[in-house]
């Protein structure tokens, strides 16, 4: 009895993880769990994320998106310049054979959804149109969700 008990705890753990993951392919190109961080009441702008990558033999590049939850949706990345973390739009990202490009808060490439027609709430979804050069078009779907916290430092550990 204990083992048919451990083996639905276990079925129901990898469950519930595979219902967050969700991915979207497009010829070559595989577009890994889309999702988008909760907004404030009023805030005019927010992010969203997700992987790209491209298993063919030739490149190609996301050019633009769109979404109806926002006025425009644009690429954008971040980098550190000294002390100062610096956000700039971009023409688009390029995808040569081979190559896997994750989104991640904080860095790197995000999109940025301005104009923002109703707040983000957690468990939202949202289409997403990516427009490439070579694989053309595809809608994905982005979900809405929390913001991970930080872990708090241990006792007699602080952070700056």
């Amino acid at each position: 009895m204990k083992l048919y008990h451990l083996a639905a705890i276990a079925i129901t753990v990898v469950a519930s993880g595979l219902s967050q993951a969700h991915e979207f392919k497009l010829k070559d190109l595989k577009i890994g769990h889309p999702y988008a961080r909760t907004t404030a009441p009023y805030q005019p702008s927010g992010a969203a994320y997700l992987s790209l990558e491209n298993t063919g033999s030739s490149a190609d590049k996301l050019t633009s998106l769109s979404s109806p939850v926002a006025k425009s949706a644009e690429i954008h990345t971040m980098s550190m310049e000294g002390n100062v973390m610096k956000m700039r739009e971009v023409d688009g990202i390029d995808l040569p054979p081979a190559a896997k490009v994750e989104m991640k808060p904080g860095h790197g490439y995000h999109i940025m959804l301005m104009g923002l027609e109703k707040p983000l709430k957690a468990g939202d979804k949202f289409p997403l149109t990516l427009n490439f050069e070579k694989a053309g078009k595809t809608d994905v779907t982005v979900v809405v969700e929390e913001a991970k916290k930080e872990a708090a430092p241990a006792a007699g550990q602080h952070r700056h």
